[in-house]
């Protein structure tokens, strides 16, 4: 390419030869300067303008502005989580009282050591958390307040599933317990043990005891349990037996009538029969079983003992 060079004072032409790449660059190099220029120019004049008093305290003002309004969003929501903390702490409390009431009615009715179970305080424990850096750190009071609020709740639930098995226990126990006579009315008429028996006059063992009384009076169930046998039986007649549970079976024998079924789940002081003379027998009375693990024990413990 070729570039004339015109002098305007002697008039005379000198002509330049330029290769393409060389014009490339030229070009390249020339627009690059203009931009640079003109990007100069704009900071220049940008600068300038933001310099100037009134935009600049226009601009500050408007900083300020968005920051009061974050600010006042922070603490509107602060407050309204403060709010909500407070009220629920105040249901917790609430809670809290109802659990006391219901703790220290239940040891009242069921009689237990009222210090075993002192819903007025939290259970004594203590003692360094293994392989924690022991560190005491401040804390808001409102914050330390929930947390010993969550722990009294926590004993109190505690002490109640305590309770509440023992008084389950205790209540399992009542019911597979024995006590009291096997009938509503009659005498003692045979102890157990050893005793002259009546049909051959000879030494004989009793397994059981013997009340006599009134034919078709009621015999009765001496514990709650279930209906094992109800039916004839060699030597008792007719005869009821019970599964108390525990190891524990009674067995109720020469009955004129059963009243019950195998199967049946009876109560205590439920009438089982009607008192009779079955089986081998010289009059009217129950023959009185009670046996652990199969094997019979005397009914006198149990006959004497106070039903609940």
């Amino acid at each position: 390419m070729n570039i004339i060079l015109l002098d305007p004072k002697t008039g005379q032409s000198r002509t330049l030869k330029l290769r393409t790449p060389l014009l490339v660059v030229t070009l390249v190099l020339g627009l690059g300067l203009s931009a640079v220029l003109g990007l100069g120019a704009g900071v220049y004049l940008s600068g300038t303008k933001a310099s100037e008093p009134g935009d600049l305290a226009a601009f500050l003002q408007s900083d300020i502005a968005s920051n009061a309004e974050r600010i006042e969003q922070a603490r509107k929501q602060a407050e309204d989580q403060l709010i909500a903390m407070t009220v629920r702490m105040a249901e917790l409390q609430a809670r809290l009282m109802r659990l006391d009431a219901l703790g220290e009615r239940l040891v009242e009715v069921a009689k237990l050591n009222g210090g075993e179970f002192e819903f007025s305080r939290i259970p004594a424990v203590g003692g360094p958390e293994e392989g924690e850096l022991q560190v005491e750190v401040d804390r808001p009071s409102f914050l330390a307040d929930l947390d010993q609020l969550a722990a009294d709740i926590e004993a109190r639930e505690q002490q109640l599933e305590v309770l509440e098995s023992l008084l389950a226990n205790r209540k399992l126990q009542k019911e597979v317990s024995i006590a009291g006579r096997p009938v509503t009315w009659g005498w003692l008429s045979s102890r157990f043990g050893r005793r002259t028996d009546p049909f051959t006059g000879r030494p004989a063992w009793h397994a059981g005891v013997d009340f006599a009384g009134k034919e078709g009076s009621d015999i009765v169930s001496v514990g709650s349990g279930v209906v094992t046998w109800a039916g004839e039986r060699y030597g008792y007649g007719l005869m009821v037996e019970i599964n108390h549970g525990g190891g524990i079976t009674t067995r109720y024998g020469h009955a004129k009538e059963i009243l019950v079924s195998v199967g049946d789940i009876v109560k205590q002081s439920q009438t089982l029969a009607r008192m009779g003379s079955t089986g081998r027998s010289t009059g009217p009375h129950v023959h009185f079983e009670v046996r652990k693990n199969g094997k019979a024990v005397d009914p006198a413990r149990y006959v004497y003992r106070k039903r609940s």
